[in-house]
């Protein structure tokens, strides 16, 4: 059994409060695209000799973790610690980049929960399903139905959010992903928390025409600061014609979403990964 685990983008992202357990309560828009890993996972013959009750291939994009560590092995150690599963031999097709704000591990986690839920007929129910990704870490809940959300807390309260779809559809995504490692702790020292004076929430509610100057990603500045390269790739995908820009996450991918395809992507980004995609 396949399924294909999808990346997200945030449409705004505020650090509001740092938290007294060290960590920092955001709001943020998560937005599922069109850019997917494959996970499949295959039943393991009894006699074969494993380690693991589940035995990972990764191939396509290389990962910074062995196998046995991934975090799609613990999903499934997750899972079998509550139900009965067999040993599953597991293959990850990598193609959404690592370390870039647009959730790939997290999704690979939360769709592998989602396979063995339906691959054995656990049925967890989506609830359940989001406090084990939950588990996993904090926007890993958000994959379990990849339906845009409103998320606060440390990214792992969900709530509805009046999807952006009307004013997205039609539009064309370019994801940009240079050879560039953003470290999240030290983009988090770097910020003050405060409140926005819109929510992003609100804010994608309206015209993408006032998204520019109301829709803000608090980790561009001290990002940009360390990085200026990722602040030269946002100012590009504007004179390129994007109606919007932002850093997903803490990056290091930028994405720009323009009213009509855009040409000459992948010249223009030479040495970058560059997605294309229509939303």
């Amino acid at each position: 059994m396949i399924t294909f685990p999808c990346a997200k983008i945030n449409l705004g992202l505020n650090v509001v409060a740092r938290r007294p357990d060290g960590y920092h309560d955001i709001e943020t828009v998560f937005y599922p695209i069109p850019l997917h890993d494959a996970l499949e996972i295959k039943l393991m013959d009894d006699r074969f000799p494993s380690e693991s009750a589940c035995d990972l291939k990764v191939t396509g994009n290389a990962l910074d973790c062995i196998e046995s560590d991934n975090i799609v092995v613990r999903a499934y150690d997750i899972i079998a610690a509550d139900f009965k599963i067999p040993r599953v031999h597991a293959h990850l097709y990598k193609r959404i980049p690592s370390q870039a704000g647009l959730g790939g591990g997290s999704s690979d986690a939360a769709y592998m929960i989602r396979l063995l839920d339906e691959r054995f007929r656990l049925n967890i129910g989506n609830a359940e399903m989001e406090r084990y990704a939950a588990r996993l870490g904090a926007d890993c809940a958000f994959f379990i139905t990849a339906e845009t959300a409103y998320a606060t807390g440390i990214g792992d309260v969900l709530s509805p959010a009046d999807s952006p779809k009307g004013n997205l559809v039609g539009y064309h995504l370019v994801v940009v992903k240079p050879g560039v490692a953003v470290s999240t702790r030290e983009a988090y020292a770097r910020i003050t928390p405060r409140h926005p004076a819109k929510c992003c929430r609100d804010v994608v509610r309206q015209p993408i025409d006032t998204w520019r100057d109301e829709l803000t990603n608090d980790f561009e500045t001290p990002v940009f600061e360390a990085h200026p390269e990722l602040g030269d790739i946002k100012r590009r995908l504007y004179e390129a014609g994007a109606a919007y820009a932002q850093m997903s996450g803490s990056g290091s991918a930028l994405f720009g979403i323009f009213a009509d395809a855009p040409r000459d992507m992948k010249a223009l980004f030479d040495g970058c990964e560059v997605f294309e995609m229509k939303l």
